[in-house]
């Protein structure tokens, strides 16, 4: 069986965290929510296990402190 990593666009996210668009942007700049990944020309997309661990503790949650995606499985 293969692990597979789940993106979410920005409506998803700001659903999940009832955050907006330009307080999104501003965590990630300040490293207190996960960064967005380039997908493609014009395209990005949140690691949806990153947003569920900012989910389960905002406050607590750093840039480096998520844990490591899963690589090669």
């Amino acid at each position: 069986m293969t692990d597979r990593t789940t993106f979410l666009r920005l409506s998803a996210v700001k659903a999940r965290t009832g955050l907006s668009r330009t307080t999104i942007y501003r965590r990630m700049e300040s490293g207190t929510f996960p960064r967005s990944i380039q997908i493609s020309s014009g395209l990005v997309g949140w690691n949806e296990a990153d947003i569920d661990s900012w989910v389960a503790d905002p406050m607590g949650w750093r840039a480096g402190a998520a844990p490591e995606p899963h690589e090669g499985t």
